[in-house]
This record gives C-alpha cells, structure tokens and sequence, in this order.
C-alpha cells in the first residue's frame, strides 16, 4: 500500500495514496494504517477515535529504529517475540485518515517484559487512561509474565507500568494470561476477560482497576468459555444484551475467524451463535482478533481487526483493517463483508 507521510509535532499522519486521488468517493481503503500490526483495541475518547494494536513485525524505518532488537535472543518460543517490545497508536477524526503515536508504551516501562507486548486493551477511569497489556507469552506458572497495566494522563501516552509486577501472572482454569479485554457495565463496575489456549476467564476489577475484586461468592476467577474459543474475547452491551465474542482457529492459519453469542448477564452463559468475521479468498485470510467501535450516540458500528493479505503466508503479516458490523431486526449480528475499500468518513466532532 502506497502511503503518504506527514510529519505532525512528534506523530506521522497516514494518508492512503488513494485519498489524494480521490476526494469524490473517498473511503478509508483497507488496510486502514501501513505496517504490520494485529489485535486492534478500537476506542472513542472524545471526537477522536482511537486504535491500539499489537507490533506485529517490524516495517519500514522502523526496522532501523528497532535494529537491536533483530539482533536479541531470549527464552521466548519464537524469536520473532522479540521484536514485539513496544506498542504504536493510531489516532482519526474520521475514520479515514489516522496519525501514528510512536511507542505510547515499550518495555522499557515495564522492566518485568522482556518480550511477546501483546493485544492491548485500553479504558478511561478516574480521570486517567489505562492501558492494559500482556507480557512474556507464559507457557507454565514457574515463569514470570502475564497481564499487566500501565497508565497515562493522555491517550497517546507515555504509558508507564502501574504495579510493577503483572496483576495476572498465572495460568488459572487452563487461560493462559493474554488477551485482555476490559468491560464497563452500565453500573459502573469494571470486568477483565482474558485467555489463551481456548479458555476464557472473567475477573472483577477494583474501582482503581489496579487489582482484583472477589466476586459474591469469594472466587477471584471464573470460567466463561463458550463453544470453539481459542482467544481474543470482546464485549459489547446493545439494547440490554451482552453480546459477547471471540477468535476462534489458529491464529497463523487462514481460517482465524470471529463469532459470537448473546447473553442477559456479564457472567453468561454464552451460547455460541455463529461466526461473523472470516477470510473471503478473493479479499483477505485469517481474519480475527477484533474490537468494535460505536459511534456515540447512535445505533452505528465499526469492527476493526487484523487479517493477511492474499499471497502472503507469514504468521506475523498481519494488517489492520476495518468494516461496518451490522445488526438484524432481530438483534443478531449480520455476518461481516470485508472489502479492500474499508468505510466512510464518521466525524465524532458536534
């Protein structure tokens, strides 16, 4: 993909060669920001929509910026963790044209990760912005990584490390500690699912999101994994109902999906429904690993998530993109169409 730089006071402006073609039937293309990125979180703070995802593999100057770590081994599984030490994020006003905030976090906050910063999820509370990641890739309890959280005083950051030490850092019900994705009910309370290896979790979080909560019953942890999930969990509350997703297949392979359940509470049960997210081989493989966006307000939303493109097969070439998600007069999900176009300009601003 073709793309124009601007440099902006510390940030790169993004802009789709496409767009400077075309002013007439301008759309955001996808992918929607250049590079290798995956695990999109998608978020409105104010008129500003917001993407975290996760470094994915290295692109462009970046394989300068980040030449070391090309050159470091460690412990990890796979030595390509190594270079996913840092986060990126990606800031619009329409959906269209996005500016990079380079290394709102890395590990250099975070002196317990060493490598594997994955799948960021982030919240606005108490008049701060948390960022919660996770770190290490754990693969037993006798190694130390897991979920952690880092705050800010602005959305682009800098993040730095909350605790010092992960808040989830063993493996509990089989989840490996990964994946997190932060939930705000109507009531004001905070919940955390997360999970690996096809088992999810829930957690309760205190009012400062810096620890956990016992629930009612004085358990910390309880299992909520519906039929066929492998990871990435997502809420969304529309109308009352708990609409609750996850990724599901190999996260490598062409047939990563999306599907989904409804539910009447947070805790479930969630009985799958379908998927909503696949590849289409004329468009994309692998698509997963998603968030969705609404625009305030309004019965409008956006799912944004990573996909591969056709003729590429590497576990890491992944790129971020983004697509109307629909509903149906009776509340279930339209099975999502991914496009190479992406969508329309949506300004947030009155």
């Amino acid at each position: 993909m073709n793309i124009k730089h601007l440099i902006m006071a510390g940030a790169i402006l993004c802009i789709p060669a496409a767009h400077c073609r075309s002013q007439q039937n301008r759309q955001s293309g996808n992918p929607i920001i250049p590079g290798w990125y995956a695990d999109p979180e998608a978020i409105v703070y104010g008129d500003t929509y917001w993407i975290f995802p996760t470094l994915s593999q290295l692109y462009g100057e970046d394989t300068l910026t980040y030449k070391k770590d090309l050159e470091r081994k460690t412990e990890a599984i796979n030595q390509e963790y190594n270079l996913q030490t840092h986060f990126d994020a990606f800031s619009s006003t329409d959906l269209v044209h996005w500016t990079k905030h380079p290394e709102v976090l890395s590990i250099k906050n975070v002196p317990w990760v060493k490598y594997a910063l994955w799948a960021p999820s982030v919240i606005h509370a108490n008049g701060k912005y948390y960022l919660f990641f996770g770190g290490n890739d754990i693969q037993n309890d006798e190694q130390w990584g897991g979920i952690g959280v880092a705050v800010a005083d602005r959305p682009e950051g800098p993040y730095k490390d909350a605790l010092g030490k992960p808040l989830i850092s063993k493996i509990i019900n089989k989840a490996q500690p990964i994946d997190q994705f932060v939930f705000r009910d109507d009531d004001g309370q905070y919940y955390m699912y997360y999970g690996g290896w096809r088992h999810c979790n829930m957690v309760k979080l205190r009012s400062d999101l810096l620890a956990l909560e016992p629930f009612d019953d004085g358990t910390y942890y309880k299992e909520v994994t519906p039929e066929n999930y492998v990871e990435g969990p997502f809420m969304l509350k529309r109308n009352g109902k708990y609409y609750f997703m996850w990724s599901e297949g190999g996260w490598g392979g062409p047939d990563y999906c999306v599907a989904y359940a409804i539910a009447d509470s947070p805790f479930g049960p969630f009985k799958r429904i379908g998927k909503i997210l696949q590849q289409d081989p004329q468009v994309a493989t692998g698509a997963g690993h998603h968030s969705v966006i609404q625009i305030p307000g309004k019965d409008e939303y956006y799912i944004i998530y990573h996909r591969r493109p056709l003729g590429h097969t590497g576990i890491n070439e992944r790129q971020v993109c983004i697509d109307k998600l629909e509903f149906d007069p009776n509340g279930y999900i339209k099975p999502v169409k991914i496009t190479h176009e992406g969508v329309r300009p949506v300004s947030l601003q009155k």
